[in-house]
């Protein structure tokens, strides 16, 4: 995946979701790009992608503190709602859209 196609997959499905506002890129590098997402339910969703090394990491940030995650590093993996410390392994990788599914449920 490139930093371009990351950032069309964000956009992409935040204006079709209802709680995700327009993002914003706010850090974009020649291997490396930054989106932050406000959500109407409170907080904000950061995504990070490094083309270089694949890493990607979405993050839904409350208050100062990551609730919910999931990323690449080590295997897919999710931190949950339930104890956003913890490192759940996934059978696969998540999608930016199932990422936003899962806030979509909680919120």
């Amino acid at each position: 995946m490139t930093l371009a196609e990351l950032e069309r997959m964000v956009f992409g499905v935040a204006m079709t979701s209802p709680i995700c506002s327009v993002p914003t890129v706010r850090r974009l590098t020649a291997t490396f790009i930054n989106i932050r997402l406000d959500i109407v339910t409170g907080g904000f969703i950061d995504v990070f992608y490094n083309e270089q090394t694949s890493t990607l990491a979405f993050a839904l940030i409350r208050q100062g503190r990551r609730v919910f995650g999931a990323d690449n590093t080590g295997g897919w993996h999710v931190h949950p709602f339930v104890d956003p410390e913890q490192h759940v392994p996934l059978p696969g990788a998540m999608s930016f859209a199932d990422f936003v599914a899962e806030i979509e449920q909680h919120s």
